[in-house]
């Protein structure tokens, strides 16, 4: 046990990259065919050999698309490659536009009369149709960060996919939330379990789910298809290549609102008048701290009798026995003293501090897709237990005011902000926009190059340095800059009768 727990603490030096997966289970992965070939984001336009250029971890040259309108809104975005860390750039992007299509489709003309509830005598249904909605698509708006780790598989078909498991699970609950927005028409006495809306009845709604509100099912929407990408992972990973894990960045403009949820250490930040609005919360082996230990508390059989749930200062050893120490439990957010006995002697379930913080002495992240077959090094003790991909889903609402030109959505990943501040990004953010033009479509592509390369810095003889000499960001750094100006929210109106079914310009 004592030689394992050396390499372990081997592994939490090394960093993420020398943590091995566990691939008896799940058959060897190096002969299965892999999901999704190695690619940078689609937006970006890169050829091969500029992909191949772009992982130079020497130069580390800035990328950014070559054609802005390939982004919503003429949205920012820039990347770098880590120095070294990694072979590849492990961190995946994505941005698009789709469109919500309401339940209520124009019916066939025989379907134009179903039985009333004698089933003696049709109903005329014509009132059910498209025409009748106050809109006939829903237009989304979807910007997403993958940070990968041990590999570039997860981010690679998360990249691929969550937006499709997104739409999916929006559009399970569309009927409802246009319900809610009084979008829909009104049924027909008689068609209440033979119309078109019979999968989806609104009649006998209870009072529990007349308080449900649209931001509660949007946000359920969202955290359910994160549940469902990580479960895509783990059914197809026995079949195809999909190594590693990574974490998840997303914000969805969706009505009137701003959506942003958030599965990992990637951070939104929101700078508007000078000031910053911190959209997600950084969840990290301390972060996470007290949930964790709940877990190993509840189902103490997760830890193999080889880790504690129990957290203390510093590393219990033989000669403390007896002794009186400091210590917290999932229930304590403060200290307390405990009598130390040999039970307290087992590793804690959290290791380390600050970056390099580890879940059972093996996982900097504790959120996230992925990661299925991962253990601890040289044992049969499971990490996925522990690492959730449910997120924590923030609301803001885009009609709240009126938003400037300089008003902008920052969407980092941690090699970003592990160097920088929220505050010092309202400054970076400031200051990089006054050299652009307002009417300048490219300034927030400059701006996310500018940010990037502050976080990168200069290379000072061997190592990267940013401003006052101060070690720069090692890791792959990816930025969205996305201006809040350029959102059109929906217009819902009041009445069926004077709405039309324009799409608003997104």
């Amino acid at each position: 046990m004592l030689n394992r727990f050396k390499s372990v603490v081997e592994n939490v030096m090394g960093g993420i990259q020398s943590i091995p997966h566990n691939t008896e289970k799940a058959g060897n992965p190096e002969s299965l065919e892999i999901k999704y070939a190695y690619a940078r984001p689609d937006f970006l336009q890169l050829t091969h050999e500029e992909v191949h250029v772009s992982a130079d971890h020497a130069s580390r040259p800035i990328l950014v698309p070559r054609s802005i309108e390939r982004l919503p809104w003429n949205a920012g975005y820039a990347e770098v490659i880590n120095g070294g860390k990694s072979k590849y750039n492990e961190d995946q992007a994505k941005a698009v536009q789709f469109m919500l299509k309401p339940p209520c489709v124009q019916p066939n003309s025989e379907d134009n009369r179903v039985l009333s509830k004698k089933k003696t005598e049709p109903v005329e249904l014509k009132h059910i149709t498209t025409t009748n909605l106050s809109i006939k698509n829903i237009p989304c708006t979807y910007f997403a960060i993958f940070d990968g780790h041990a590999g570039t598989g997860a981010a690679l078909m998360a990249m691929n996919l969550l937006d499709y498991h997104v739409k999916e699970k929006l559009l399970d609950c569309i009927d409802l939330i246009l319900s809610k927005k009084g979008l829909l028409p009104p049924q027909s006495p008689g068609a209440e379990q033979n119309s078109i809306y019979a999968a989806t009845p609104r009649y006998g709604m209870t009072s529990k789910e007349s308080s449900i509100s649209v931001e509660d099912l949007v946000c359920g929407a969202l955290e359910a298809a994160f549940v469902e990408m990580d479960n895509h992972i783990a059914r197809e990973r026995t079949t195809f290549r999909i190594i590693g894990g990574c974490t998840a960045l997303v914000a969805l403009f969706f009505m009137d609102k701003l959506y942003v949820a958030n599965a990992g250490d990637c951070r939104a930040v929101i700078v508007k008048d000078g000031t910053s609005i911190q959209m997600s919360k950084d969840f990290t082996p301390e972060s996470e701290r007290q949930r964790l230990q709940y877990l190993g508390y509840l189902q103490p059989e997760l830890l193999h009798n080889e880790f504690t749930h129990l957290d203390f200062p510093r590393r219990v050893h033989k000669k403390d026995i007896g002794k009186r120490m400091l210590y917290r439990d999932a229930q304590m957010s403060g200290w307390a003293y405990k009598t130390v006995e040999e039970g307290d002697l087992k590793f804690p379930l959290v290791f380390g501090d600050g970056k390099r913080a580890r879940v059972l002495a093996t996982i900097g992240v504790t959120r996230g897709f992925g990661d299925h077959d991962l253990m601890v090094h040289d044992s049969n003790i499971h990490i996925k237990p522990f690492l959730t991909p449910v997120p924590e889903v923030k609301v803001y609402d885009m009609t709240s005011c009126k938003h400037s030109e300089d008003d902008v959505l920052i969407l980092g990943s941690d090699g970003y902000w592990d160097v920088t501040s929220n505050e010092k990004t309202v400054d970076l953010v400031l200051e990089s926009l006054k050299h652009y033009h307002k009417g300048d479509q490219s300034r927030y592509t400059r701006l996310a190059q500018d940010l990037v390369m502050f976080a990168r810095g200069l290379l000072k003889g061997r190592a990267w340095k940013t401003e006052g000499d101060k070690s720069a960001s090692g890791d792959d750094i990816t930025i969205f800059a996305i201006p809040l100006y350029r959102y059109k929210p929906l217009n819902l109106g009041k009445s069926r009768t004077s709405q039309t079914n324009s799409i608003p310009n997104s």
